[in-house]
C-alpha cells in the first residue's frame, strides 16, 4: 500500500510553468559535507569538510527542479572526491535532473605540512581551496586557493629611519588548466606564496623568526608587486591557460586595506 501511494504522488516540480522565464541556476547550496581528497605526498586521503553548492539550469516551461536528487548524487561520491572526478559528478547531476546545464562548487579548508625555514620544525598551514565545475555545451573546471602571506611596504622601508611596516596579506588565485593538464593543490600553493615578501609558518623558533623578518625586509613589495610577480609565474606555467588573481594586504598603519586584481586568458 505504501509503494502504491508513493507511486501515485503528483510530481509538482515537473509540472508546466506558464510564465516562460528560464532560470540560470537553481539547486541547493551551503551543504556542509565530509569529503576525502587524494593526497600526493602520502598517496592516501586527506579528510576535510566542504561547503557544497549544486545547481542546474531550469528551462522556461518547467515549474521546478528535484532538490533531493542533488543529494542523492553527492552521497554516491563522498568516499573520494578528487578534482579530476568532479566533472563526472557534474555530468551525473545533469543527467539525473535531466538538465541542459549543471554546476557544482566546493570550498574547504586544506592542510599542508610546512617546515620552518631554519629549524625545519613542521607545522600545518591551512588554506582555503575551491573547485568550480560546469557541464553544458562545454565542460569547465576552475581551481582556486587563498594563501596567507606577508608583505613589507617598500615606501615605508625607503623613508623610515628604523625598519618598515609590514602586514599580513591574503593572495587568491583561480586557474583553468590546458587540455589534459592539471596541478596539485600543493603546487599552486607554492607558486602563490612565493609572490609575497615572505611566507608565513605555523611553527617558528627564534632562528626561524629572524630569518622570516629579514627575508621580508630584503624583499619589500606593494600589493601591485605581489599580483604582477604572481602573474609572471603563472604566465610561465604551461599547465595553466587562464588565471584570475588578487591580493588583499591588511594594512597595519592605515584604517583601510590595499587590493590589486589581474585576470588573463593565455589562450587569447
Amino acid at each position: 500500500m505504501t509503494t502504491k501511494n508513493a507511486t501515485a504522488m503528483p510530481d509538482v516540480q515537473g509540472s508546466p510553468d506558464l510564465r516562460k522565464i528560464a532560470i540560470n541556476k537553481v539547486g541547493v547550496k551551503d551543504i556542509r559535507y565530509p569529503i576525502r581528497l587524494h593526497c600526493p605526498i602520502t598517496g592516501g586521503g586527506l579528510h576535510t569538510v566542504a561547503k557544497v553548492n549544486m545547481y542546474v539550469a531550469l528551462p522556461h516551461h518547467q515549474k521546478g527542479t528535484h532538490m533531493s536528487r542533488f543529494l542523492e548524487v553527492l552521497n554516491r561520491h563522498h568516499d573520494s572526491m578528487r578534482s579530476d572526478q568532479l566533472m563526472d559528478i557534474c555530468h551525473e547531476i545533469k543527467d539525473r535532473l535531466e538538465a541542459e546545464e549543471a554546476h557544482m562548487e566546493l570550498s574547504f579548508p586544506y592542510f599542508i605540512d610546512k617546515p620552518a625555514p631554519v629549524t625545519g620544525q613542521v607545522g600545518k598551514i591551512d588554506i582555503e581551496v575551491s573547485f568550480e565545475c560546469s557541464s553544458n555545451a562545454k565542460d569547465d573546471f576552475v581551481m582556486g586557493v587563498k594563501v596567507p602571506a606577508t608583505s613589507l611596504c617598500p615606501c615605508s622601508k625607503e623613508i623610515s629611519k628604523y625598519g618598515a611596516h609590514n602586514q599580513r596579506c591574503e593572495i587568491e588565485a583561480k586557474v583553468r588548466f590546458g587540455l589534459g593538464k592539471s596541478m596539485w593543490i600543493e603546487e599552486l600553493f607554492k607558486v602563490v606564496e612565493m609572490a609575497a615578501s615572505t611566507q608565513v609558518f605555523a611553527v617558528l623558533k627564534r632562528p626561524d623568526e629572524k630569518f622570516v623578518t629579514e627575508d621580508a625586509f630584503e624583499n619589500p613589495k606593494f600589493v601591485e608587486d605581489i599580483v604582477r610577480d604572481l602573474a609572471i609565474s603563472l604566465d610561465e606555467e604551461d599547465r595553466i591557460c587562464w588565471y584570475q588573481i588578487n591580493s588583499t594586504n591588511y594594512e597595519s598603519i592605515h584604517n583601510h586595506n590595499a587590493y590589486a586584481f589581474i585576470e588573463r586568458d593565455k589562450r587569447d
